[in-house]
């Protein structure tokens, strides 16, 4: 892998409106864009009351775009859909009080953006912004390989943010966690078009002045 084969000019997406990719569903908002509050049903009310101040607001944000994605995919009013967290943390939707297995929904934040994605298969989306770039940086060799480091580089901002995002959205595709073993079993080998090893389809956008990616993995086929 060498650095001439990344293009740092990820494709714009635009804020505030549905749109398709893969199968997947996905929305992007500026936090300052959202000017109501979602509706809530009890054990979300407790779940969110559970969250240090701080994290309440981006919480909310969070969940206000996946009930829309959930909502326009089935057709439930809001007060119908929640997404609540399973023991892993994951989020899981729940329609009318029963879970629904055959949507998967992912959710990030930063301190200015909000994102959230809906598929049928499992899904990561992941929003990291272009000046974190340093704190990545400072932790990239935990997660990204040799390999891979040699690949994106460590001195332009938005490649590094997209290459976290692309390592972030992919765990959450697979319900696991970015330290760890977890990550780095999960192969870089392009940024534009975004290639992962294995059975999986990513794409990532610039979104204002944050990278935002989503990654689509396939379970593997069970034995014959």
């Amino acid at each position: 892998m060498t650095s001439a084969a990344v293009d740092t000019a990820f494709r714009s997406i635009a804020p505030g409106r549905i749109h398709r990719w893969g199968g997947a569903a996905l929305i992007v908002a500026r936090r300052s864009g959202l000017h109501r509050a979602p509706v809530l049903s009890p054990a979300e009310q407790r779940v969110v009351r559970a969250l240090p101040a701080w994290r309440q607001a981006e919480w909310a944000a969070g969940r206000l775009l996946a009930k829309q994605l959930v909502g326009e995919a089935v057709g439930a009013p809001a007060p119908d859909v929640e997404i609540l967290p399973r023991e892993d943390g994951s989020p899981c939707v729940v329609v009318g009080g029963s879970p629904v297995p055959a949507l998967n929904v992912s959710i990030s934040h930063t301190a200015h953006h909000v994102a959230a994605a809906l598929a049928p298969e499992p899904v990561g989306v992941d929003l990291c912004e272009a000046v974190s770039a340093a704190a990545v940086r400072r932790v990239a060799d935990h997660v990204l390989s040799p390999g891979e480091l040699s690949l994106v580089g460590t001195d332009r901002p938005e490649v590094l943010a997209g290459a976290w995002a692309l390592k972030e959205a992919a765990v959450k595709a697979d319900r696991s966690g970015i330290f760890g073993a977890a990550a780095r079993r999960i192969v870089i080998l392009g940024l534009r078009p975004p290639v992962l090893g294995g059975r999986r389809r990513a794409m990532v956008w610039r979104a204002g002045d944050a990278v935002l990616a989503l990654v689509l993995a396939h379970p593997a086929a069970p034995p014959s």
